[in-house]
C-alpha cells in the first residue's frame, strides 16, 4: 500500500512538477541563447564594418596653442579611492601622476579610507613625494567609512577645487593607466557634448598567475567584447565598470551624483545618467592594467558583490525606469529586460539550477526527457562565443564551464539576497590585491600561518558536489546515457573548490 502511494505521488505530483521546471529552464535557455547571439551579431557588425568609436563620434587629438598655452586643455580630476591597499597604492598613484596632461590642468585626488596607521603614513609619504615633483596631488581622508567607495567618492566631490574640473577620471587602487590615457579619452567628451562617459577596457597583469585567473580573464574579456561593445554600439548605454572611465561632471551632477544605496554605485550612477538622456561610449582599443583576485575567498566575495548589488539596484530602480520620461520606451525595455533582468538576474538562476540541480536530478526521472539542444548545442554555442574573446585560452574552455557553474551558485545566492534585501545585501569586502603587477614586492608581506583543512572547507560547494556525485553514481549504475560523465566532472569541480584547492 505504501509503495503504491509513493508511486502515485511520484506520477501525479513529482513528475509533473519536474517537467514544469524543465520547461521553464528550456524557455530561459532560449532567451539566454538569443541574447548571446544578438550581442555577438553586433560585435561582428562592428568588426566587419570597422565601426570604431572614432568613426561614430568626433575625435581630434589635443593641440598645443601658442597664444593661450595650456588653457585649451580642460581641467581633469583623477580620483583614486583606496582602503588599506598596502601592496598596490604606489602603482596606482604613480601611474596617475605619470599621465601626460599639462600639470596645471590636472588634479590627482587620492581618497584614502585606510584604517591602518602604517598604510596611511605610507600613502601620505607617496603623495608628498609626487607633490615635490610639481604634481597637483591631494590626499583626502574621512573620519568614517560610511557608504564605502561611493561615500568616499561623494565626499571627494565636495572639495572646492573639484568645481574647477570639467571631467573626472576614476581608477581603483590596482589600476595603472598608460601615460596617454587622458589624451585618448578626453577628446571624445570635448567634441561630443552628448557623451557623459568614456569607458576603457581592462588588461590583466596577473592573468597567468593560476588557472582561476585565466578563467576570470575569459569571462571578463567576453564581458567587454560582447556586453560593453554591443551596448555602446546599439544603445550608447552600458554599465560603468567602476574604474578606467572618464565622466563628464555635468552629466554626473544632473543625475544626482554618487549614491550609496547599493554596493554597485558605479552601475547606479550609469543607469541614472543614462535615463537623463546622456550617451556612453566604450573604447575597446584603450586598455588599463589591473589585477585579478587570485585567491578563491577574495573572488567569492567579489562575485557576491557583483551579483547582489545589481539585483538590489534592479529592485530599487525598476519603477523609476518605467516612469522615466526622458528616454524612448525601447531604451527602457533594453535596460529593464536585457541589461538587468536577463544578464544580471535570470542567467545566474538558470546556470546554477539547470546545470547543477535539474540535470543531475533528471537521472531519477526517466519519464522526463531533456532535449539534446538544451544540454549540448545551446551551451556549446554560448561557450564558443565566450572562448573567442580569449583565443589563447581556448583549450581551457571545458574547465571554464565547470568553474562557472560552481560560481553560479554564489551568484545565485547573491542575487537572491539582493532581490529580497537580505542580511548581507550591503556587505562590502574589499577585494584583496597582492600586487601581482610586480615581480618583486615593493613592500614586505605579512605571512599568515597556514590554515587547517577544516578552515579551508567551503561547505556549500562540498554539499552540492556530493549531491551531484551521488546522481552521477546512480546514472552510471542504472542510467542508459553518458550523462554521468559530465556529472562526475562537475561534482569534482565543486569538491575541488569545496576543499579550497583553487586559486593561490
Amino acid at each position: 500500500m505504501e509503495t503504491m502511494w509513493l508511486r502515485q505521488a511520484r506520477s501525479l505530483l513529482l513528475v509533473p512538477l519536474f517537467k514544469c521546471l524543465v520547461a521553464i529552464c528550456l524557455v530561459i535557455s532560449l532567451l539566454v541563447f538569443v541574447e548571446s547571439v544578438y550581442m555577438n551579431i553586433v560585435v561582428i557588425y562592428v568588426k566587419l564594418f570597422k565601426r570604431k568609436p572614432e568613426k561614430i563620434y568626433k575625435w581630434e587629438a589635443m593641440q598645443e596653442d601658442i597664444e593661450v598655452g595650456n588653457q585649451n586643455y580642460p581641467m581633469v580630476l583623477v580620483q583614486i579611492p583606496m582602503y588599506n591597499e598596502r601592496e598596490v597604492f604606489q602603482l596606482s598613484i604613480g601611474a596617475a601622476c605619470r599621465l601626460t596632461w599639462p600639470l596645471d590642468r590636472v588634479i590627482i585626488q587620492v581618497l584614502d579610507d585606510s584604517t591602518d596607521p602604517t598604510i596611511m603614513e605610507m600613502v601620505s609619504v607617496e603623495c608628498a613625494k609626487w607633490a615635490s615633483k610639481g604634481i597637483n596631488i591631494k590626499c583626502e581622508r574621512r573620519d568614517n567609512r560610511n557608504g564605502y567607495k561611493a561615500g568616499a567618492l561623494k565626499q571627494g566631490m565636495r572639495h572646492s577645487y573639484v568645481k574647477q574640473c570639467n571631467y573626472i577620471a576614476i581608477f581603483d587602487a590596482d589600476f595603472q593607466p598608460e601615460p596617454d590615457y587622458l589624451h585618448r579619452t578626453v577628446p571624445f567628451l570635448i567634441h561630443n557634448p552628448e557623451l557623459a562617459l568614456v569607458q576603457a577596457r581592462w588588461k590583466f597583469v596577473n592573468a597567468n598567475k593560476c588557472l582561476m585567473t585565466r578563467m576570470q580573464e575569459m569571462s571578463l574579456n567576453y564581458h567587454f567584447m560582447a556586453e560593453q561593445e554591443s551596448g555602446s554600439t546599439r544603445h550608447a548605454f552600458f554599465g560603468f565598470n567602476g574604474t578606467a572611465g572618464v565622466w563628464r561632471l555635468a552629466g554626473m551632477e544632473e543625475a544626482g551624483g554618487w549614491k550609496d544605496r547599493t554596493t554597485v554605485e558605479d552601475m547606479d550612477l550609469a543607469v541614472r545618467v543614462g535615463l537623463h538622456g546622456w550617451k556612453f561610449v566604450f573604447v575597446n582599443d584603450i586598455e588599463v592594467k589591473s589585477e585579478l583576485p587570485s585567491q578563491f575567498k577574495a573572488f567569492r566575495f567579489q562575485q557576491h558583490r557583483w551579483s547582489c548589488g545589481p539585483a538590489n539596484l534592479f529592485r530599487k530602480m525598476t519603477m523609476e525606469i518605467i516612469h522615466n520620461k526622458r528616454v524612448m520606451i525601447w531604451k527602457k525595455l533594453y535596460v529593464i529586460y536585457s541589461f538587468f533582468f536577463l544578464r544580471k538576474i535570470l542567467v545566474h538562476f538558470f546556470t546554477f539550477f539547470f546545470y547543477c540541480i535539474i540535470l543531475p536530478t533528471s537521472v531519477f526521472f526517466y519519464e522526463v526527457s531533456i532535449p539534446t539542444w538544451s544540454t549540448i548545442y545551446v551551451p556549446f554555442m554560448i561557450t564558443f562565443f565566450t572562448a573567442i574573446a580569449t583565443p589563447r585560452s581556448f583549450y581551457l574552455v571545458f574547465f571554464w564551464v565547470l568553474f562557472e557553474n560552481v560560481m553560479a551558485m554564489h551568484r545565485t545566492k547573491g542575487t537572491f539576497i539582493g532581490l529580497l534585501e537580505g542580511g548581507r545585501v550591503n556587505e562590502w569586502v574589499v577585494t584583496e590585491k597582492l600586487g601581482d603587477a610586480l615581480q618583486t614586492k615593493l613592500l614586505p608581506q605579512v605571512k599568515k600561518p597556514l590554515n587547517g583543512i577544516l578552515q579551508r572547507l567551503n561547505l556549500k560547494e562540498m554539499m552540492v558536489g556530493i549531491y551531484i556525485l551521488c546522481c552521477a553514481c546512480y546514472d552510471f549504475a542504472f542510467g542508459s546515457s553518458l550523462l554521468y560523465v559530465y556529472l562526475l566532472m562537475q561534482a569534482l569541480a565543486f569538491i575541488i573548490c569545496g576543499v579550497g584547492f583553487v586559486g593561490t
